[in-house]
């Protein structure tokens, strides 16, 4: 237990509720606290907070996903050793939840589970969550060879296996992943005139 080395700010994270309208930007339009400073270990702030009190600080930003908090891989394995941890695709980007989620007990024929909380998993990793891992004997510590066995355990997906988890992800994706990226018109994309036909072959 001794050679677990764990941020001082993983537990403040972790405990943090985040998605409360700003008491100080409350009528501004971004004013919802998804924002969390890995130096200062206090409360979720803004975007406008963020400019004015946390400018040159570590900042990441979280984000929901079906009323859960998942932060970018992108963002957090920068900071945190995030091997063992189940990954999943949103919105086109890759994260992972903070805390467990609740679900029935596993079914039989279940592959893979967390090792803390049973939740089934889609691949071989050990935990669902940055809690889960917390609770387990795991080490947070960042260093060249743990970066390398995150990207690995990443690139570790199965397309099939996946499926039926990332269509329950995005059933509630209209507020994921904030802020939103525009999507492009759509009315070139329904105009299709009939099935396209070859030229015949010459003789």
């Amino acid at each position: 237990m001794g050679t677990m080395l764990v941020p001082p700010w993983l537990e403040p994270l972790l405990n943090t509720s985040f998605f409360n309208v700003c008491r100080i930007h409350g009528d501004a339009a971004r004013s919802e606290c998804n924002m969390f400073c890995l130096d200062c270990n206090e409360n979720a702030f803004c975007f406008y907070c963020r400019s004015s009190k946390h400018k040159d600080h570590q900042v990441i930003q979280i984000r929901r996903s079906s009323y859960h908090d998942v932060v970018r891989v992108a963002e957090i394995q920068k900071v945190l050793d995030i091997s063992g941890v189940q990954t999943y695709v949103i919105n086109s980007a890759r994260v992972l939840f903070l805390n467990e989620r609740p679900q029935p007990k596993s079914g039989k024929g279940v592959a893979h589970i967390c090792e803390i909380c049973g939740r089934s998993l889609l691949d071989p990793f050990r935990f669902c969550s940055l809690g889960c891992k917390r609770n387990g004997d795991a080490s947070f510590t960042l260093d060249a060879k743990n970066e390398a066995s995150t990207m690995e355990g990443m690139s570790r997906r199965s397309v099939s296996s996946r499926h039926h988890q990332e269509e329950e992800l995005r059933e509630g994706s209209q507020q994921d992943m904030y802020p939103a990226t525009p999507s492009p018109p759509a009315s070139n994309a329904r105009r299709r005139k009939g099935i396209p036909h070859r030229a015949p072959f010459g003789s």
